[in-house]
């Protein structure tokens, strides 16, 4: 698949790069897909939510009426999940939301990702570039002159450059991502995907080779 390659302005230089066809030009795997951005949600949750049982709660074990002979429920103590201010029943406990795929499971996913954006013509390559102070209006204007107006977009860029990242991250719909960083959910949840010129070789080196 061949591209232009347009400048940080927005215009085209006259040259072009072409992406391989093994990762922007697959048929995109959708359930692959699915497990990648399930998993990374997931990943997300934290996992710490906890109510107390019945041992837990602090009251009196007394047993405030007799067992039987009144007509209501056996309920005991004033702990009982019957009473208000009781323990719950099988209440949630902390635990992992983690999920396991295989990484041949997770590197076809973002190929599928990535090849199901190239198709629908929403993956921009563009000059690398850099700031010499993090300035956000500066970087907004950059994205604008790109096209990208209050569209969810993830610039991908070679390395960590923290300029771009200080100037990018009030803007709330623009993400920056190193190429290795890169994930399923990320490259699905944007509109449209921005990808420095040296960043391909850097996907290039991710996932060609598996």
């Amino acid at each position: 698949m061949i591209l232009d390659i347009h400048s940080i302005n927005g215009a085209k230089t006259g040259r072009t790069v072409d992406l391989p066809e093994d990762i922007f030009g697959i048929e995109p795997n959708e359930h692959t897909v699915y497990l990648a951005v399930k998993q990374y949600l997931a990943h997300q949750r934290q996992g710490t939510h906890k109510s107390k049982e019945r041992s837990e709660l602090s009251g009196s074990t007394r047993k405030l009426f007799k067992q039987k002979g009144t007509g209501g429920a056996r309920r005991g103590d004033i702990n009982s999940p019957l009473l208000y201010g009781g323990a719950r029943v099988f209440g949630p406990k902390p635990h992992l939301y983690n999920i396991k795929l295989n990484k041949k499971v997770k590197i076809l996913a973002r190929k599928s990702a990535l090849s199901a954006k190239a198709k629908a013509g929403s993956i921009m390559v563009i000059e690398d570039f850099t700031l010499e102070a993090p300035k956000t209006k500066i970087f907004a204007g950059y994205m604008k002159a790109l096209g990208i107006n209050g569209e969810k977009a993830v610039v991908v860029t070679a390395e960590n450059d923290q300029m771009l990242m200080k100037s990018s991250r009030n803007l709330p719909n623009i993400q920056l991502s190193r190429a290795v960083d890169l994930n399923t959910y990320q490259i699905m949840n944007a509109g449209k995907l921005v990808i420095s010129e040296n960043s391909i070789e850097k996907i290039k080196e991710t996932l060609a080779s598996n």
